[in-house]
């Protein structure tokens, strides 16, 4: 037994040793070469999760919001909204993997919920040695809005805005995109974000790309793609304040689920240009951002599908004082969604008031008070008012 002990150190030793020489052997002039990490040692982990709680005043349980947040009206109590993961690698220096799924999606409202989901599952591919252009290739975010580059996670209000993101359903589909960006402005809109500033993210100065666009998790449903591209650029002035300025648009054809006996498209024009202005909290914030464009819509009293105008857009304002935020916005949409069946028309009216608090980095509470309109999707003539405080616990890891 001491033997075979002894032999096992011996030979951890020579292996270790080995090893060593393999990372430090160098050249005859004596320079050493640098061994790359294996892809497995580069994986890291992180996440957050979201619960939250829509019953406090309300005034009207026929008031919902299918856009965003399921469990507003009806019956709901306390609802985990998101519960993601996010698993990242690097299996070579110029390649980055990256896959996020969520474990709490709820696809049909009402209906069970906590589902597993794929939201990300994409690689980075850089053409350059600086990394200032790279490919994206598989299922991520449409570069269409600055609030729907924005993660949830770092998002003030609880649900994105109707206009910008009726655009995509879910923010993603499947496609190709190209993104270009000097490395300054890389690390600037890094910054953005580790600072708590509530960036959008590293999407790029010049983004252009092609997707499915039947939007995330669905299949193609013809033979054609969307086109998008966006321009963006986080200009710091009066010393270290970032206002960004931004312009994107895309265009391509729509396959819209019908109910039988519903005339007019079945494949429609889907085409929207966007603006958006955000000047960074600090402490002072202002976010605006307003699109108009094309889309499928209903016409409840000749039962067909048409392509009709849309357009809509929100301004917000906050106020970083150290680690609390609070914030106003409001919201308006008028136009069809395509993503429901018939692509039905809605008109949003919606104003909030909300504060949130980050205890520390791992935990936040969110409180908002919402005064909304919108179109009942099961009585299509009619609109819903009614108000709510809304609360949300997130814990970040």
């Amino acid at each position: 037994m001491q033997l075979k002990s002894k032999s096992l150190i011996l030979l951890i030793a020579l292996c270790a040793l080995d090893s060593a020489n393999a990372q430090t052997q160098g050249s005859a002039g004596g320079s050493a070469v640098t061994t790359h990490k294996a892809w497995y040692e580069t994986v890291s982990l992180r996440g957050y999760a979201q619960l939250r709680y829509n019953q406090l005043g309300v005034t009207n349980s026929k008031l919902v919001s299918d856009q965003g947040d399921k469990s507003i009206g009806g019956n709901n109590s306390f609802f985990l909204r998101r519960a993601r993961l996010v698993v990242t690698a690097q299996p070579t220096d110029m390649v980055t993997v990256y896959i996020q799924p969520d474990f709490a999606v709820t696809p049909v409202s009402p209906g069970p919920g906590n589902f597993l989901q794929v939201r990300d599952l994409y690689a980075d591919v850089f053409v350059t040695q600086d990394k200032s252009s790279r490919l994206r290739f598989g299922q991520s975010k449409v570069p269409f809005g600055f609030e729907n580059l924005q993660s949830s996670q770092n998002r003030l209000p609880l649900d994105r805005d109707d206009a910008l993101n009726s655009a995509a359903k879910d923010e993603r589909d499947m496609g190709v995109f190209y993104y270009w960006a000097p490395p300054e402005i890389r690390g600037r809109f890094k910054m953005l974000v580790d600072s708590g500033l509530k960036g959008s993210g590293d999407y790029g100065v010049f983004a252009l790309g092609a997707y499915n666009g039947q939007t995330a998790n669905q299949p193609e449903a013809n033979r054609t793609v969307h086109t998008v591209s966006r321009l963006t650029y986080p200009f710091q002035i009066f010393g270290e304040q970032i206002l960004e300025a931004s312009i994107q648009g895309y265009s391509g054809k729509y396959v819209v689920t019908k109910k039988d006996g519903t005339g007019g498209l079945t494949e429609a024009l889907d085409q929207r240009v966007a603006a958006s202005l955000i000047y960074y909290p600090q402490p002072f914030g202002v976010q605006a951002e307003y699109t108009i464009g094309k889309g499928p819509e209903y016409n409840i009293g000749l039962n067909i599908v048409e392509g009709k105008a849309l357009e809509g857009g929100y301004v917000l304002v906050s106020y970083k004082y150290d680690n609390v935020i609070p914030f106003v916005r409001h919201q308006t949409y008028r136009g069809g969604r395509k993503h429901d069946v018939n692509a039905i028309r809605y008109e949003v009216d919606e104003s909030e008031v909300g504060v949130e608090w980050q205890l520390n980095k791992a935990f936040e509470l969110t409180a908002m008070y919402v005064d909304s309109k919108r179109t009942n999707p099961k009585v299509l003539t009619q609109r819903e008012h009614g108000r709510l405080a809304r609360l949300q616990a997130q814990w970040n890891y």
